[in-house]
C-alpha cells in the first residue's frame, strides 16, 4: 500500500513538472503572439486577447476544482496545469495565422486582393491586376504580414504598406455573394510607408468562376 502511494505521488509529481512547464511555455508564446494580432477598435490584440487568458485562467481553475473531485490523487495544482496547458493549445491554433508568400509581376505598384475563392490551393502568384485566390480556411486564418516578391526574385518588404497599424489586412464588406478580399497596397520607393489609396475597380478583372459564394444560384451580388 505504501509502495503504491509513493508511486502515486511521483507520477502526480512528474505530470506537474511536465504540464507545469507545458503550460508556463505555451502562455508565454500566446504573449508574444498576441502583440502581433489585430486588435478591435481602440483595444491592442494584446489587451484583448489577455482579458480572454484571464477569462481562460479562471475557467481553468474552476474545471480544475471540479476535476480533483473525481481524481482525488491527482493534485489540484497538477489538473490545473494540465487544464491550461490544453486550454492554452487551443488558443494557440485559433490565431494561428499563415506566412503567405505571395509573388507579383516584376514593377507591379497598387493595391493587391487576395479573393475569398472555392479553389483548393491558394494562388499566391498575382496577375497583373493584383489578384490573387485565396482558400476559405486560408482567407480565414490570415493576418500576419505576409513575404512579397517579384518573379525576378525582388524582396518588397520595404514597399509594403497596410491597412492601418494595428491591422495590415484591409477586409472587403458585403453579404454573402459579394467578392470579398484581403489587401494591401506595394507603393514606389519615393512613397515608402505612405498609404495611396488606389481606386481602380480590381473587381471586374476578378475570375467570378473562382469566387466562393454562400448561395451559388444567385450569382455576385
Amino acid at each position: 500500500m505504501q509502495i503504491e502511494q509513493t508511486s502515486d505521488k511521483k507520477k502526480d509529481r512528474n505530470l506537474k513538472i511536465i504540464f507545469g512547464f507545458l503550460s508556463v511555455g505555451l502562455l508565454a508564446t500566446l504573449l508574444f503572439k498576441l502583440t502581433k494580432v489585430p486588435g478591435g477598435m481602440i483595444l491592442s490584440g494584446l489587451f484583448l486577447g489577455g482579458m480572454l487568458i484571464v477569462g481562460i485562467i479562471i475557467g481553468c481553475l474552476i474545471l480544475s476544482g471540479l476535476l480533483k473531485l473525481i481524481l482525488r490523487k491527482t493534485s489540484f495544482l497538477t489538473l490545473l496545469f494540465i487544464t491550461t496547458a490544453i486550454s492554452f493549445l487551443v488558443f494557440h491554433y485559433k490565431i494561428y495565422s499563415p506566412t503567405l508568400t505571395i509573388i507579383v509581376p516584376n514593377d507591379y505598384k497598387g493595391k493587391i486582393n487576395l479573393v475569398l475563392s472555392n479553389v483548393n490551393k491558394n494562388i499566391l502568384n498575382v496577375d497583373n491586376n493584383g489578384i490573387g485566390y485565396l482558400t476559405e480556411w486560408t482567407f480565414e486564418k490570415t493576418y500576419s504580414k505576409p513575404i512579397v516578391k517579384q518573379v525576378n526574385g525582388k524582396n518588397l518588404e520595404k514597399n509594403l504598406v497596410g491597412f492601418n497599424p494595428s491591422s495590415f489586412f484591409g477586409t472587403t464588406l458585403g453579404g454573402g455573394n459579394s467578392i470579398k478580399s484581403l489587401s494591401f497596397e506595394i507603393v514606389p520607393d519615393s512613397l515608402i510607408g505612405q498609404k495611396q489609396y488606389y481606386s481602380k475597380d480590381w473587381t471586374k478583372f476578378v475570375n467570378k468562376k473562382l469566387v466562393l459564394l454562400k448561395a451559388p444560384r444567385k450569382g455576385i451580388e
